[in-house]
Parts: C-alpha cells; structure tokens; sequence
C-alpha cells in the first residue's frame, strides 16, 4: 500500500479544454486489463517533452523526440505491459507502425502521434494486439477520461497516481491536470517513468520546452526508489491553448504562479511515486542544504537515498545512522567537487511529526543523541533527513522511500 497517498477521486481531476482521453483493453501482455491508452489533442496543441538518458533508449521515446522536432502534435498513444525497449530495428519498426495505425483511425499525420510504452523490457511489442485495441479507445475518447487513464498507464503501481489544479485571477484563468505511473526503477535522469502534464494554457514553444525542463529538475529529477534508470522515462507537457491565459513571454502577468503551479502538479506526482515505491513502507524526504552548489546537495541526497543500507535500517526502524555518514562520505562520485568536503563541518539531523535531533557533527556522533531516540524517530510512516554540509549556501532536497521484503519479492516475482 502506498504511504499516505490515494488516488484523487475522478472529479477531482478537472477535464482540460483541448484533450480527450479514451482507453481499452488490448491484451498487450495480461487479457481483460486496460493497458492502451489514446490521448486526443485540439489542433494547435504545443508539446514540449524530456526523456531518459539511459542509453538504451526505448524505441518510442526515439520516435517521439524525433516527432516532437516538427509541429503540430494531435495524438498520443500509450500502452502497458511491454516496454519496447532493447528490441533493437524491429522495435524501432513497432513504434512507426503504432503511429500509422493511430494516424490511419484518426486521419491525421503519423508524425502527429507520440507513442509511449512501459513494462517488460526486451520484449517485442505485439503491434497486431495494440493496433486491435486502437479503435475501442478512440470510440472511450471523452474529456472527463484522466482518472481511468492513470490506471490504464500502471504497471507494478499499486495506485494510480494524478493532480489537478484551477488557477483563476484578475489577468487568466486556466487548468492543469496531469497523471503518471511509475513504482519502480526509479532514479530519473531528465524525467519519470511516464508522466503527463496538460494544461488549457497558450505558452509559447520556447517557454514551453524551458518549463518542462524546469518542472522535471523540480519534481522528477529529485525522487528515488532504487536508483535504476529506466529505459523509457518520459515527462511531457502539453498546452491545447484552448483557454483564455497566453504566455508569449516571461513577462506575461501571472506567469510565475502560472508556472509555480504546473511545478507543483509535476512534483505532486513525482512524490506519489515514491509514496508507492515498489513495497514501500516509508517517505523520506531529504533536505541537504549548506553546499557550493544545488547539483552537490543533490549529489549528497542520492547518495543516501540510493543507499540499500540506509533504506534497509529505515524499514527496520534500526538507528544504524553511521550509513547516512557514510553516504555523504562517498557522494563525491556522484559529483567530484565534494571531494574537498570536510566532514567536520557536516550536521545531520533526524526527524518526523515536526520533532527533530541532531545525530551527527564535528565528524562524529552528536554529544545530545541518544539511540533510542533514533530509533523513535525512524518508526513514523513520513520521515526527514537533513543535512547541513557547511560549506556554502545552496540546498536542494531528494524523495525517497525505503526498502522492504516486498521490493524483492515484486521484482523477483514481476513477470510471472
């Protein structure tokens, strides 16, 4: 079960003007699961996207950045179960054809269509099944349709994971609603595993690409479940331009709460993957600050967050702290500016419920801590990390969770 998190009831997600979503069940790995997922945009919709560094790049995250260099995007199209990664031409081939066929059943371009796929990898992509199922999810297209697409992008998510917000002031009123999926292999580098952002805002392409940017470095480029990189991550951000707000300019008024919001939709669903990391018992939010720069206090966060020694003593509730120590310690692989870093000016402090203690300084234990108080603090389902490295005055925070038997057992268990 995901820690404090549930899903948003279906009108709690509020329909954007210029998208419609429809989904079906086409047997792509399990029968009778929806896992295809159509989404419909208005003409003139724009799209900015960012995607996985994984060099093995997943066949559709190569179509779509190759689509996204031309105009005019109408349709994206997303199925679960087989990820079309590590499959080589073939894969490549499956992806084009997926985009034919929607482009066929909608009568638009194939360079108009993004398609997107998640699940097992190096697995081929059953293109009959998928280009089967196209037709039902067109015929499912409506504009209320968020709530079941978020379950229809699952894999091993035990919850499907969406947000919404309503802006409205004396300049724009405008809507941003999203959804993502991802419980496993998570260490985001440029996104998510799948996540998608709409909103009835006209934002001029530049800007557009620069947000999405932004809102990834600020939600999905900050959780971590188990430090894997998937194959296929994608974060995309839409605006149909179907609304009364227009951005040609950062200067527009309401840009910046305009631009706040759409961040903290973006990270809302970042922090719900975490919240239903695969058998995740706890939340930790990791708060370093004190660095020369945001990308060390970044460095610091992953090195404890990755850490299965950290996480292990978190699920067990043991005050095995020293790992936390030793993290830090280390995080100069991450980012070879701390290699000067000088552990006698590094504090760390332990907390949950808005209780905190201090666990270390001057290069060791802390004269005030006391194990049991340790071990008090890591027993709540929501728990906080913080470091102060002591050598500037940048911070930056990471999302992570810990490590149950049930991570193990998913995996172990994940194709069967």
């Amino acid at each position: 079960m995901p820690v404090n998190y549930a899903t948003p009831a279906a009108d709690q997600l509020h329909a954007v003007a210029g998208v419609r979503l429809g989904v079906a069940a086409a047997g792509i790995r399990k029968v009778n699961r929806r896992d295809l997922t159509v989404i419909e945009l208005a003409p003139g919709s724009r799209v900015a996207g960012v995607f996985t560094q994984n060099r093995f790049c997943a066949a559709p995250v190569q179509v779509c950045k190759n689509n996204l260099q031309k105009d005019g995007m109408r349709a994206l199209v997303i199925n679960t179960g087989v990820a079309n990664a590590g499959t080589g031409a073939a894969g490549l081939e499956a992806a084009q054809l997926t985009c034919a066929a929607l482009a066929r059943c909608m009568e638009i371009r194939a360079d108009q269509v993004l398609p997107f796929s998640t699940g097992v990898i190096l697995e081929p992509l059953p293109v009959d099944r998928l280009k089967a199922g196209l037709p039902a999810c067109i015929s499912a297209l409506r504009s209320d349709g968020w709530y079941d697409a978020a379950h229809a992008i699952m894999t091993t998510d035990t919850v499907a994971k969406a947000a919404s917000r309503r802006l409205a002031s004396a300049d724009f009123s405008a809507t941003i609603t999203g959804m993502a999926k991802g419980a496993g292999m998570i260490r985001p580098n440029m996104a998510t595993m799948l996540g998608f952002v709409a909103t009835d805002a006209a934002i001029a392409q530049p800007m557009l690409e620069r947000l999405v940017k932004e809102a990834a470095d600020e939600s999905f480029n900050c959780i971590t479940v188990d430090g894997d990189t998937s194959t296929n991550d994608s974060f995309i951000l839409i605006a149909t331009g179907q609304g009364n707000a227009k951005f040609e300019s950062v200067t527009a008024p309401g840009w910046n709460e305009f631009k706040q919001a759409v961040i903290e939709v973006a990270r809302e669903l970042a922090q719900a993957i975490v919240r239903d990391g695969e058998g995740a018992t706890k939340y930790i939010e990791i708060a370093v600050a004190g660095g020369r720069s945001v990308t060390e206090c970044k460095a610091v966060g992953y090195a404890i967050g990755h850490s299965p020694l950290v996480k292990t003593a978190f699920f067990a509730s043991d005050p095995n702290l020293g790992r936390i120590l030793a993290a830090i310690g280390y995080a100069w692989n991450n980012d070879p500016a701390l290699a000067d870093l000088d552990d006698t000016r590094v504090k760390v402090w332990l907390g949950s419920g808005g209780n905190e203690i201090l666990v270390s300084e001057n290069g060791g234990r802390a004269a005030s801590y006391r194990e049991e108080a340790g071990a008090a603090m890591m027993k709540p389902a929501e728990i906080t990390i913080r470091v102060d490295l002591g050598r500037g005055s940048q911070a930056a925070r990471v999302w992570t969770c810990d490590f149950s038997y049930d991570y193990v057992k998913i995996n172990a268990d994940y194709r069967s």
